[in-house]
């Protein structure tokens, strides 16, 4: 009688770790299927309508036709453009990187030392600003800045003359109102990271006779630079996104003077009707938090 042969120790391992990854697969496939149709899909159609002439209205919307770059061509030569990106530079450097940043690690840093009751409490303050909405926001700041707002009337009894915020200092009504409004996330990174900071290490810089500012320049800044970095980056894509704060508090006027990229992409979407130009803008939008992110990250490695 012929035996069939006993399989091998190692291929009924190779079996099995097949038959893992197959199953692994299974319960994956799913999730793959639904990443691909709402995050793979709409990118690979926003880079496909970029190089279109993809309108809403006209003989444009029945026929799609493929135009190169075009649209992109159209774009750097449009001035609205170029104010648009100064626009959107100006906000996001003071808004995240001057504003969110150094704020969230300056209220971190002073909460530090401070008790659990009293840290949740300013915590609470602070993050019930971070979780309102950003329409809520924006018609909270507008009732705080207009001609017969709060600020004014503190103006006014203090014997000042009003100021008219959001007609003279836009820019600057806008970025104090996204500051305000997302400086709580970069507090909680912050204050997540510096917790972890040993204080053996500290006590020990302060043995060894180093101030305040040299143990937070020499020994906290390099421990925490990791999250200072990560933060940066989605302090960075938020404020590159901030559409409705902006929209609704000055619809990006008075003329262009807060026609950030969103808006501007917007304005040539949707009020132009011209999708494909817009999608065009979104794309620079893209390359633009590609770029900071890159940037970001090669600081951090440059200086490990």
């Amino acid at each position: 009688m012929k035996t069939e042969p006993i399989l091998s120790a190692p291929t009924n391992k190779k079996m099995k770790k097949g038959h893992k990854i197959r199953g692994s697969f299974l319960f994956l496939l799913p999730a793959w299927i639904l990443l691909f149709i709402f995050f793979v899909g709409p990118i690979a159609l926003t880079f496909y309508f970029a190089f279109t002439n993809l309108a809403l209205t006209g003989s444009e919307a029945q026929s799609i036709k493929f135009v190169g770059f075009q649209n992109f061509v159209t774009m750097f030569e449009d001035p609205n453009f170029k104010t648009s990106l100064i626009n959107t530079i100006v906000f996001l450097v003071f808004s995240a990187v001057v504003g969110q940043q150094v704020l969230g690690f300056i209220l971190a840093l002073l909460m530090k030392e401070k008790n659990k009751s009293f840290r949740r409490i300013i915590g609470i303050i602070i993050i019930a600003g971070w979780v309102t909405p950003e329409i809520v926001v924006a018609f909270c700041w507008v009732a705080f800045l207009s001609d017969n707002g709060t600020l004014n009337t503190i103006l006014n009894g203090l014997g000042l003359e009003s100021i008219t915020w959001l007609y003279s200092f836009p820019m600057v009504s806008v970025i104090i109102a996204n500051i305000w409004h997302g400086t709580a996330f970069s507090m909680l990174v912050f204050q997540a990271s510096l917790d972890d900071v040993p204080k053996s290490i500290e006590e020990a810089a302060k043995i060894d006779g180093a101030t305040r500012l040299q143990t937070l320049l020499k020994i906290v800044l390099p421990m925490v630079k990791g999250s200072i970095v990560t933060n940066m980056i989605l302090v960075t894509l938020q404020t590159l996104g901030v559409f409705t704060l902006i929209f609704a508090m000055t619809g990006g006027g008075p003329g262009t003077s807060t026609q950030t990229l969103p808006i501007f992409m917007y304005n040539q979407a949707f009020v132009n009707y011209q999708l494909g130009y817009g999608t065009a803008i979104s794309l620079v939008l893209l390359v633009i938090g590609i770029i900071a992110s890159l940037i970001y990250m090669r600081s951090m490695k440059a200086n490990v």
